[in-house]
């Protein structure tokens, strides 16, 4: 009898997640099918995928010869992102993507009883209480392969809820942690981009530069786990080898330690609940790191930090709508239209005019989200 391949989407397959995802599937090639890859506009990247995994599906922006034509001799189809999602064959659906796009997509393959990972942040802070919900409502896995939200569900991994008495999240500080505050108008959107400890999308290592990604963080934790805004801190540590920790009633604290990489929590999610022996991922070894360290957040350096989680306990579109913004102003830093001491500022003065809608539809959920992002538009 043959052994049953778990079918695997992936959406935002070229970006850094969706690379090491497919790494962790070449690695455990005899227990996984790639079913369908959904890309922006990395051609060349998309095409090496499809040579490599031979997918069912694809679905990518614009045109390329060389895709169309090892599709054809392949028997792969074309098709949208939406269809790469909810394809019947996909048993688990890999959201890599960042901003608004799998929104939909997503909540469609948790309707349809697919599994889902997920990397992307804005969904769940632009959804959070609905995804949780709907995942709950159909019995699917909504599983964080994020390394800090995956840091905390292993620590929670036989616990009861009730037994929790703090999560605390980590971070690295980002690009400029140690840039001196006097300096930080001169920073580079190149700078930001060259990240201490991880190799990441553009768009993440700027929001791990501002701390947004970190605030964002605070608000999966709180969807994701059921848990108080109060009841979650974060503090700077800079070597990110503990991914994050959590305080129980008794006083105990659990933390989840690895070097930084992301393919071990991608590989925790697409084999759980089993932990699976992989020899290409590094292991820890404590007697290489003489110092591990931590600092408090330094609110003067990270602004975004206060703000964006004061519109997030607003609640209502509220958290659509800096989403939004928080896009415009990254991509505003980076294309040279503003310095990056100025996001805080255009992201705060973009929204604060935004009209709030208590329990929003998910069209209002994009609405408010494209709002947020067309307001910073209009600042500039």
């Amino acid at each position: 009898m043959e052994s049953y391949l778990k079918g695997i989407s992936i959406l935002g397959s070229t970006g850094s997640v969706g690379t090491q995802t497919l790494d962790v599937i070449r690695t455990h090639s005899k227990n996984f099918q790639v079913i369908g890859l959904s890309a922006n506009n990395n051609h060349p990247e998309l095409f090496k995928q499809i040579k490599n995994h031979n997918p069912k599906y694809i679905s990518y922006s614009g045109t390329s010869n060389n895709i169309e034509n090892i599709c054809s001799l392949n028997g792969v189809e074309r098709t949208d992102l939406f269809n790469v999602a909810t394809s019947s064959e996909t048993d688990l659906l890999v959201v890599a993507t960042t901003g608004a796009v799998a929104l939909k997509p997503t909540f469609e393959a948790i309707s349809l009883g697919k599994d889902i990972a997920l990397a992307n942040k804005e969904i769940i802070i632009m959804a959070g209480e609905k995804l949780v919900s709907h995942a709950q409502t159909n019995n699917i896995n909504l599983m964080p392969i994020d390394s800090e939200p995956s840091a905390i569900w292993q620590c929670l991994t036989g616990e009861s809820p009730s037994a929790i008495g703090k999560i605390i999240i980590t971070a690295s500080g980002g690009a400029f942690r140690n840039v001196p505050l006097q300096n930080l108008h001169k920073v580079s959107p190149q700078e930001s981009l060259k990240h201490p400890t991880w190799k990441m999308g553009a768009k993440i290592t700027v929001d791990s530069a501002t701390m947004m990604n970190k605030a964002f963080e605070v608000m999966e934790a709180k969807w994701l786990f059921n848990i108080d805004w109060d009841s979650i801190d974060v503090i700077i540590h800079p070597e990110s080898l503990i991914h994050s920790f959590v305080e129980f009633a008794d006083g105990s604290t659990k933390a989840q330690i690895s070097p930084p990489n992301m393919k071990l929590p991608i590989q925790y999610a697409l084999f759980h609940p089993k932990r699976i022996a992989n020899d290409e991922l590094e292991r820890f070894e404590p007697s290489k790191f003489k110092n591990i360290t931590f600092e408090e957040v330094d609110k003067n350096r990270y602004p975004c930090f206060d703000m964006a989680l004061s519109y997030a306990k607003k609640g209502g579109t509220w958290p659509s709508a800096l989403c939004g913004a928080d896009e415009g102003a990254v991509d505003a830093f980076l294309s040279g239209k503003i310095k990056f001491v100025e996001i805080s500022e255009i992201i705060e003065n973009s929204i604060k005019s935004h009209t709030s809608i208590e329990f929003p539809s998910i069209e209002e959920v994009l609405e408010s989200y494209e709002w947020g992002r067309k307001q910073v538009e209009n600042t500039l």
